[in-house]
């Protein structure tokens, strides 16, 4: 079967299984989900597959990939760049796009500034240039604004139990748990359309990743000093009212990346694909549109 034929491939990555899906036609653009951990049947764009041939990557140590030798530790942004690498030389394409969702987008920064040959372009979705006490302090004032608005809702006490919950998170069940129960804050109104969200939420499938290196040393991020080398044409993408890689994220990125095109999704929080897809696959297929080599 070719690579790149419509539907579920498997190859080799460094020993591990390295399992990718297809969708679509035009263009090659693969899409790195987040979490880390999360499936990635939530990053699913039917908009992008109109005109793009999707390549969505399941990342190692979640659903048909292998896992690592020191799961849930390890799955740093090296070793998930290296399994793009042996993923794009599997595809064997002259040039392909590549775009990441939040820890994703991490990965696609990492990947661009790092193991740029045939990247035609980077999309970076509520993304950051940094993490640790600085980040998280930011994520923290955006989650207290998502309380203040919804302080009269009975089910903000689930979303505030999650919050509480996930410094402890162990295993997949608790990652779970956790990842469906933070959900509606990851929506600009959540409560609004509740029942297409629930179902969404219901969907969701997780894996236990630590965020730790295999000598269990935090994988931290600060890009600020690397970005400005960048050389990919880079596109970055953040929802108004992203609780976790909000627009001042989104800002930074567009400053510090040279030319880098900033597109905030006014009525999106960390999830636009879905809550205004038709306005987030415009603005990836004109980025790709123009980036093409």
């Amino acid at each position: 079967m070719s690579a790149l034929a419509p539907g579920t491939h498997t190859i080799d990555s460094d020993g591990v299984v390295q399992r990718y899906h297809v969708y679509g036609s035009g263009p090659v653009c693969l899409a790195h989900p987040g979490g880390p951990g999360i499936h990635w049947e939530y990053l699913r764009s039917p908009e992008l597959e109109e005109h793009l041939t999707m390549v969505y990557v399941e990342a190692l140590g979640t659903g048909g990939s292998g896992r690592l030798p020191s799961h849930p530790h390890g799955y740093t942004r090296e070793r998930l760049s290296r399994a793009l690498q042996a993923l794009t030389e599997h595809l064997d394409v002259p040039e392909f796009h590549l775009l990441g969702h939040s820890h994703g987008a991490f990965v696609a920064a990492y990947h661009a500034l790092h193991r740029p040959a045939g990247l035609a372009g980077v999309v970076l979705y509520e993304g950051a240039p940094v993490t640790g006490p600085e980040h998280g302090a930011e994520a923290g004032r955006s989650f207290q604004e998502f309380v203040t608005t919804h302080a009269g809702r009975p089910e903000l006490a689930g979303v505030l139990a999650a919050l509480d919950a996930m410094p402890s998170i162990a295993d997949d069940e608790q990652t779970l748990a956790v990842a469906r129960g933070i959900l509606p804050s990851y929506f600009a109104d959540y409560w609004g359309d509740e029942p297409r969200w629930a179902t969404f939420r219901d969907g969701l499938r997780a894996t236990f990743i630590s965020g730790l290196a295999a000598d269990l040393t935090p994988d931290l991020i600060d890009d600020r000093d690397d970005l400005p080398n960048s050389t990919v044409p880079t596109l970055v993408i953040v929802g108004r009212h992203d609780v976790i890689c909000g627009p001042r994220w989104g800002w930074e990125l567009h400053e510090l990346i040279p030319d880098a095109r900033l597109v905030i999704l006014e009525n999106s929080g960390h999830m636009g694909h879905l809550e205004e897809p038709r306005r987030f696959a415009d603005a990836v297929r004109g980025f790709v549109t123009a980036s093409k080599r």
